[in-house]
């Protein structure tokens, strides 16, 4: 549950925004999304992996645009 401090005076619009930053931040709604479906862990590994092989291509210099 996400609390946020608001003064009296405070604008509404300024409290939201404060929520919804912190709503981000959170990642929640990655987590419900994550959760709408099972993923194997072999499957999972294998993508951290190709976004490894990825990275390590881009920091080479491999992928020129």
């Amino acid at each position: 549950m996400l609390i946020i401090d608001s003064k009296d005076c405070e604008n509404i619009d300024k409290a939201l925004k404060k929520y919804k930053k912190k709503f981000e931040k959170s990642k929640t709604l990655i987590q419900l999304r994550e959760r709408q479906s099972y993923t194997k862990p072999s499957v999972k590994r294998r993508g951290e992996v190709l976004k490894a092989i990825y990275r390590q291509q881009l920091a080479a210099g491999k992928f020129e645009s």
